[in-house]
């Protein structure tokens, strides 16, 4: 039997070598599909086999063209190793595009996933299309990771951002929208970051006492959302079962919202943890609890642990049952507390990159598009 699964490892990583990959990775577009795939390139993929599984780091280039007459802002691929395996599917988002009819875009597949041994060379990697958002808002595919709501969610961002550039070049010309740009920069490279490891369900590895924490929250005025009441339970470097009371304020049935976490420890340091999310129905005036199972575990920091001593909440996003959604305002951002740990858009950094490359020259052009 051990033979037979290294015959079959062998005979796969031999499949990538030979560069006959195609029969590994398989692309299925639908018929009636937005886009349709003009090359595709998998040179850097490999297979290697850890205990009863296989590990597969995939990295795939591929470039496809917007086969329809709307402009493409958004797209969801989701990519399937092992349907049934853990960590066997992963997806790429990829957001803040203007893709005009047929127009051609690349779009980088990098993903690690499992696969068991003995369905290695035998299944094809399957990438599909979970999701396609045009410029009208109006979406294609069968969302099975609501790509929809994330997509709608990255376009009104863009649009905002946008909208708030635009205003300062209008203001105070190119050197007013320089210094934002340069500001950007020097926040993202001061904001303080954590890697987080979240579990799901149970506790983590930490066995200190618990304590009771509760949540402070950052009131944003237009928010639909006001968050009541909230706590968690903290036991050294862990936090566990966020429990959170919300209240819709606005004259509109709400369907999902998210709850931004940031945490500070004993040192008086911020740091966003991560967000509390739930699916709800939500009548206008109407309250409801969330209750989130699951425990997020912070690194050691400076040679010990990261002592958790406050928490504080903040909407981060709403959508209604109508599909609309809401997001922060610029100003709303601007606040202290938000500004020191909150990370810019994909629209804010693209054009940070774009200023990187082509200077205020390239921020304006870029922004007169639109």
């Amino acid at each position: 039997m051990r033979s037979n699964k290294i015959c079959l490892a062998a005979c796969f990583l031999g499949m990538l070598m030979s560069g006959a990959l195609s029969a590994a990775v398989s692309i299925h577009l639908p018929p009636d599909s937005p886009v349709v795939l003009i090359s595709s390139d998998y040179g850097d993929t490999s297979e290697t086999a850890r205990g009863g599984a296989m590990l597969l780091d995939l990295h795939a280039a591929l470039t496809l063209r917007n086969s329809t007459q709307r402009r493409i802002r958004g797209i969801t691929l989701l990519v399937t190793a092992q349907a049934v395996t853990p960590g066997g599917k992963g997806s790429v988002t990829v957001t803040s595009l203007d893709i005009g009819p047929n127009e051609s875009f690349p779009v980088r597949v990098d993903l690690r996933l499992l696969r068991p041994l003995q369905a290695s060379g035998e299944s094809p990697v399957l990438i599909g299309l979970d999701g396609v958002l045009f410029d009208d808002l109006s979406f294609y595919g069968p969302d099975k990771l609501s790509s929809r709501r994330t997509l709608t969610l990255c376009e009104w961002e863009a649009r905002r951002d946008r909208k708030y550039f635009k205003s300062l070049l209008a203001e105070g010309g190119s050197p007013r929208l320089q210094q934002e740009i340069l500001a950007s920069m020097t926040h993202s490279a001061d904001r303080p970051t954590l890697d987080v490891q979240m579990i799901r369900g149970g506790r983590a590895t930490n066995f200190e006492p618990e304590k009771q924490v509760q949540f402070a929250f950052l009131r944003l005025p237009d928010s639909p959302i006001e968050p009541t009441d909230g706590m968690a339970r903290i036991a050294g470097n862990e936090a566990r079962s966020p429990r959170l009371e919300v209240k819709n304020r606005s004259d509109r049935p709400i369907r999902y919202i998210e709850i931004g976490w940031i945490l500070k420890d004993r040192g008086g340091r911020e740091f966003l943890a991560g967000s509390v999310p739930a699916d709800l129905n939500l009548a206008p005036g109407q309250k409801s609890q969330i209750l989130e199972n699951t425990t997020l575990k912070f690194p050691q920091r400076g040679g010990g642990q990261l002592a958790i001593e406050g928490m504080t909440g903040f909407v981060s996003n709403v959508q209604f049952a109508d599909g609309s959604v809401w997001i922060p305002s610029r100003a709303d951002l601007g606040a202290p507390q938000l500004q020191r740990v909150m990370a810019p858009s994909d629209e804010e950094q693209r054009l940070v990159q774009i200023y990187r490359k082509n200077g205020i020259k390239g921020v304006v052009a870029e922004l007169n598009k639109f």
